[in-house]
């Protein structure tokens, strides 16, 4: 079978076999891999192979996945024993960090809902602000092809490119956007950026549902390390929840906590629910954000966790999505869905991840011909 270029992308990415590999290049990020069986990670959770197969039904819409998986896309509406045709079509690798570690960290996110208005009121005044018109974008790789998914965000003043407003700029000045709407609480919209899609509940009893469009160009940094720098909060304390709550109870510094993140994120409107950066709808717990430097978007990973209250987590989840705060290799944010109930176990979600990847079986020989 011919190997694609996005084949040999991956064939790069994923070389290394060792805890400890030598980089290929000091220019291209990778994952380390090592070879693994499916009972690695199947033997302690029970597995649905037909939902499996209904997932990559799902996930085939993307032009990525039908090129990382070209014959599971082409022969998937015809599956008749869901197990046998995963085990025949798919390659299990362990992914280990650069250090050699195989132990990670699972974060859990989900889809907010808001409260908000079309119009400004004393109730609905904090604004949604789509895609800034003087937010220019400089895809860096036009340029320098070794720069891939490298890109600058600034505004234009003069003949110079000038950093884009922070947040705290933006929040004291008229901003260059279209409003999508009004919410009620700016403590729900900062916690939308997080998230990176949601839906709005309008007054006319309507949903809006909106995700990311693009970000300001700063930084993102995150305030529960504010907190724990200011001795509000200690390391073992973080949650959305704890976050929450301090804002809430010191509303006169909620602005010095938000600020502290200069990073502000855009949106546009939305036709479904939650979809990530593959632009294809998520799904509950068979759905990851991940660093896109080690885990290309699109691929099938297998995440082992226990949460705290010790319940294991093990699942098939794709990788559909990114996210600022998502940064390493065995790192993914693992998406809970909609509501109150996914909003308290995301918040409280932070355990050490085991974390695999099934490559097309067609490039195996290929990839441990390289290690």
């Amino acid at each position: 079978m011919k190997i694609n270029s996005l084949f040999i992308i991956i064939l790069l990415l994923f070389t290394a076999c060792t805890p400890k590999p030598t980089p290929l290049s000091s220019k291209l990020p990778h994952t380390n891999l090592v070879p693994a069986t499916f009972d690695d990670f199947e033997s302690t959770n029970v597995v649905d192979y037909r939902l499996l197969i209904h997932m990559f039904q799902k996930e085939c819409a993307s032009k990525k996945v039908q090129n990382l998986y070209p014959n599971i896309c082409k022969n998937i509406t015809t599956v008749q024993n869901a197990k046998d045709f995963i085990y025949k079509n798919l390659v299990p690798y362990q992914v280990y960090d650069r250090e050699g570690e195989k132990s990670g960290l699972l974060t859990g996110y989900y889809e907010p809902e808001l409260f908000g208005s079309l119009q400004r009121s004393e109730t609905y005044k904090y604004p949604l602000y789509a895609e800034p018109e003087d937010l220019i974008t400089v895809d860096l790789s036009a340029i320098y092809p070794e720069l891939k998914r490298k890109r600058l965000r600034g505004r234009v003043v003069g003949k110079k490119l000038l950093p884009y407003y922070s947040r705290s700029a933006l929040r004291n000045q008229e901003v260059n956007a279209t409003v999508i709407c009004y919410v009620d609480n700016e403590i729900d919209l900062f916690f939308l950026e997080v998230q990176g899609s949601g839906r709005v509940t309008l007054d006319t009893n309507t949903i809006l549902y909106v995700g990311y469009a693009n970000q300001n160009g700063h930084r993102y940094k995150a305030i529960g390390r504010y907190l724990i720098q200011i001795g509000a909060l200690n390391y073992e304390e973080v949650s959305l929840q704890s976050i929450r709550a301090w804002l809430e109870a010191n509303p006169t510094r909620v602005q010095e906590l938000l600020d502290y993140n200069p990073s502000q994120v855009f949106f546009q409107k939305r036709d479904q629910a939650a979809s990530g950066s593959l632009g294809i709808e998520l799904t509950p717990l068979h759905s990851i954000a991940v660093d896109r430097k080690y885990i290309p978007l699109g691929i099938l990973t297998f995440i082992q966790a226990k949460e705290n209250n010790n319940s294991l987590i093990g699942n098939y989840a794709f990788a559909q999505d990114t996210g600022g705060a998502i940064k390493g290799g065995v790192r993914a944010d693992y998406f809970l869905g909609f509501g109150h109930e996914a909003q308290e176990r995301a918040g409280k979600l932070k355990a050490p991840l085991l974390m695999w990847v099934l490559l097309p079986s067609s490039i195996q020989n290929k990839i441990e011909s390289q290690q």
